[in-house]
């Protein structure tokens, strides 16, 4: 289904003025990493917003939502928009033109399919914030506004996951994203070509998670055991590899944790792996010829043939 950013039909809250921050001499760090929260929390006003609009309180309801979780969706799109305007009004008082929307396309049909994938988008956008913190080290103020967003983003995460009956916190530690790995992720819902500004962000190559995955399947979190298939097509990798060539998966999960995993490839353009104990609630997966010795930054720099791809595990 594809949504432009529609009003919100109904008044939850009051406007909340932007967090006031003083005026000053943003760094190309500050900038860039403004730019991509930006960037990411458009995509979610624009998901949530649409997750309001498109079902009614009953339609919720019958789906097993408790009364007023609609609403609740509706609060949520109207705090995405303050943060919005929060991140634009810095932007702009530094004389920097912020990042413009896009157009987005969400496939879901239903609220429990709209929830899901909220799950989704969301953990993508904590994993930006957390990830995007040591770029403004330098500069305190804006540290401390990112940090009440990111917390703000994950009561909003506890919320969606307790709608579907899952756990609130299926694990003791939420998971980093690199600028690179976040902007990627968040392609497979921009319209292509749709975007009146692109980020100076590589697009890395597809890698496809094709596992049958319905929303039910995220309600007792799962502490490794699971089997993920992937896809991708060799022909867009930067760098050509044999046919021979031993691939892995490797599983980001929990801070920078990364468990390497051998794919077995049927044919040589797809392959699942079993996901290892001790990789739980949300993981990213990247196609690589590294079995080891490779962090978060050399996956992003140099190691990511396709990817990242998200994975829902509970």
């Amino acid at each position: 289904m594809r949504f432009s950013i529609l009003p919100l039909a109904i008044g939850l809250l009051p406007f909340a003025s932007a967090v006031p921050l003083e005026k000053r001499a943003l760094s190309q760090s500050d900038i860039d990493t403004l730019q991509l929260a930006l960037y990411l929390e458009n995509l979610e006003f624009s998901l949530y917003t649409g997750g309001f609009n498109n079902f009614d309180d009953a339609a919720y309801r019958a789906q097993g939502f408790p009364p007023g979780f609609r609403d609740n969706v509706g609060v949520i799109a109207q705090q995405e928009g303050i943060h919005i305007r929060t991140i634009s009004t810095v932007l702009s008082n530094n004389g920097v033109k912020p990042v413009p929307k896009c157009e987005y396309t969400f496939n879901y049909t239903d609220p429990i399919s709209f929830v899901s994938l909220a799950n989704m988008i969301t953990t993508v956008g904590i994993g930006a914030y957390i990830g995007g913190a040591t770029n403004l080290t330098d500069n305190a103020e804006l540290l401390l506004t990112a940090g009440s967003i990111v917390t703000n983003e994950a009561r909003h995460d506890t919320f969606l996951r307790d709608g579907l009956k899952a756990s609130p916190f299926p694990t003791p530690f939420d998971t980093a994203l690199t600028s690179v790995w976040a902007y990627n992720l968040a392609q497979m819902f921009v319209v292509p070509g749709s975007c009146p500004q692109d980020l100076p962000i590589i697009k890395l190559p597809k890698l496809n998670n094709t596992t049958p995955m319905k929303p039910t399947d995220i309600q007792t979190p799962k502490d490794g055991g699971a089997t993920v298939s992937f896809s991708w097509d060799p022909s867009t990798f930067f760098v050509k590899q044999n046919d021979g060539t031993q691939l892995y998966i490797a599983l980001l999960n929990q801070v920078t944790m990364i468990s390497f995993v051998p794919i077995a490839k049927t044919p040589a353009s797809s392959g699942s792996i079993t996901v290892p104990k001790g990789v739980a609630g949300v993981a990213f997966a990247a196609l690589t010829t590294f079995g080891s010795g490779v962090d978060l930054n050399g996956l992003t720099a140099f190691g990511t043939l396709a990817g990242p791809s998200e994975v829902v595990l509970g």
